[in-house]
């Protein structure tokens, strides 16, 4: 009855939430989630959908993409509602504003969205101390960027900084070097920008696990926006450099389609359910690169059972949603892991890692 009640409170706002501004509506959908929490019973996840990834224990494969909390503010909230695992952030050492509004978009048709935020968030300060106040009993992945106004060729100590700060609240740490909205950024998917990155990192990461007694998980969230060759150089990377697992995909810069829906000369990155097939290929072009025990978190254009269950057969062990829970609220994670449950069949889905 309890969770009847905060789904019908949840619907309500919703459908008052998609008649503002996207980016106003965002700001109060995270407020609201803190109002609605105390309704919410405990999340009773199918035993059936566990699964174990890159050394941590999941519920079920579903969790929610970096960007919709940015700054940890509704952790507990979100958490409530029924995700295995939260990833907070994107999130800079210093707080910055972002860029210009507006600078989200919706594509109703579509289901989706375009945004142009640019990593606007409150610091890495005020994140930690939301976390160290948290009491979600859930996975916690932070991501981690460099602030806008750090030259790309100095990123990595901006990426050193966050690990640094965040290392004892996560449970994984993503490195995003793939959002299209912050200048130059993706130049760090190149071969000498990641493993500038990623080597740096790695480094640290041996000096915190030493003092903390705790290795905390480092991924990778790469762009859907890659050819096939780009994808097998960076599989071959992904591996080599040893990291912990890979997020396939973050947004599309392509906006080719929408543009008459959008004010003139468009930037930003496309989610939600046109980038679905994008994000599936890569996912499937990186699991036969990488091999079937390499971590994978799918997400990309997730907006019902079956996208969530094409992108676990592409070769993803995990899924996040973003677009699909703007749009539909908690109904969609009910939603998917009911069907999950149904295709599991007594088995857990994805591949055990």
């Amino acid at each position: 009855m309890r969770r009847r009640t905060a789904s019908a409170v949840a619907g309500l706002s919703l459908a008052v939430l998609t008649r503002m501004d996207p980016e106003v509506a965002h700001d109060l959908a995270l407020a609201a989630a803190r109002w609605v929490k105390p309704l919410w019973p405990p999340a009773d996840a199918p035993s059936t959908l566990g699964i174990s990834c890159f050394g941590l224990s999941f519920a079920h494969p579903l969790g929610l993409a970096a960007g919709f909390d940015k700054n940890a503010d509704s952790l507990d909230a979100l958490g409530a509602m029924g995700f295995s695992h939260v990833e907070v952030g994107t999130v800079t050492p210093r707080a910055q504003p972002g860029n210009a509004k507006p600078r989200m978009f919706r594509l109703r048709g579509a289901s989706a969205l375009v945004n142009r935020m640019g990593f606007n968030n409150k610091g890495v300060d005020h994140l930690i101390g939301r976390l160290a106040q948290s009491r979600y009993p859930g996975v916690r992945g932070i991501s981690i960027g460099k602030n806008a106004d750090t030259p790309v060729e100095c990123a990595e100590q901006d990426y050193l900084s966050c690990l640094r700060k965040v290392y004892g609240y996560a449970d994984y740490v993503a490195v995003n070097v793939s959002s299209p909205n912050t200048a130059r950024l993706r130049e760090l998917q190149s071969k000498e920008g990641l493993e500038r990155i990623v080597v740096a990192l790695l480094e640290e990461r041996r000096v915190l696990a030493r003092r903390s007694g705790r290795q905390v998980p480092i991924l990778v969230k790469v762009a859907p926006d890659l050819d096939d060759e780009q994808i097998a150089a960076l599989a071959a990377q992904l591996s080599s450099l040893a990291v912990d697992g890979v997020i396939a995909t973050n947004t599309s810069s392509d906006l080719s389609g929408f543009r008459a829906s959008l004010p003139p000369n468009p930037t930003g990155g496309l989610s939600g359910a046109p980038l679905h097939a994008r994000s599936v290929a890569v996912i499937a072009r990186l699991r036969s690169a990488l091999g079937p025990r390499f971590p994978i978190i799918g997400v990309g254009g997730i907006v019902d059972a079956a996208t969530a269950a094409a992108t676990l057969a592409a070769g993803a062990n995990l899924l996040q949603v973003y677009t699909g829970f703007a749009y539909q609220g908690p109904a969609l994670i009910d939603s998917i892991l009911r069907g999950l449950t149904a295709a599991a069949g007594g088995g857990a889905p994805g591949v055990s890692t």
